[in-house]
């Protein structure tokens, strides 16, 4: 199976649309499962090798790291069949899932999300508060 998940980054800078869109903003509102695009994006000035990726309204939520961009985009402009979706964000990076060979990737199960224990965050009882 030719699937695997890449990182998305960029999320701080500004799109150069007419709207400026923010690239963070779209990228929250992904949804995990959604379709991504990927658009490589030979006559960039800064790499050559560079992948966009946008989201599904079509906004563009960042790029594939350098390190990856050039294999995937190789492939892709090999005319290689890829699914990409989103998968998630984690840090200042979003991830996307992608697969080779045209098929749907599966995501991997979502990580549980920690629940923050109220006493963790309450204020300590004392006699200055009058407790």
């Amino acid at each position: 199976m030719d699937e695997m998940t890449l990182a998305v980054v960029g999320l701080d800078h500004p799109n150069s649309d007419k709207a400026r869109s923010n690239r963070r903003y779209d990228a929250l509102l992904c949804v995990p499962g959604e379709p991504v695009e990927l658009r490589p994006e030979p006559d960039n000035p800064h790499d050559p090798h560079a992948v966009a990726v946008f989201g599904a309204r079509g906004v563009q939520i960042g790029y594939l790291t350098a390190e990856r961009a050039p294999w995937i985009g190789a492939r892709i402009r090999a005319g290689e069949a890829a699914v990409a979706l989103f998968q998630g964000m984690g840090g200042n990076a979003a991830f996307v899932r992608i697969r080779f060979g045209g098929d749907a990737p599966t995501l991997p199960p979502a990580a549980p999300r920690s629940q923050i224990a109220v006493a963790e965050y309450a204020d300590p009882d004392g006699p200055e508060w009058g407790a």
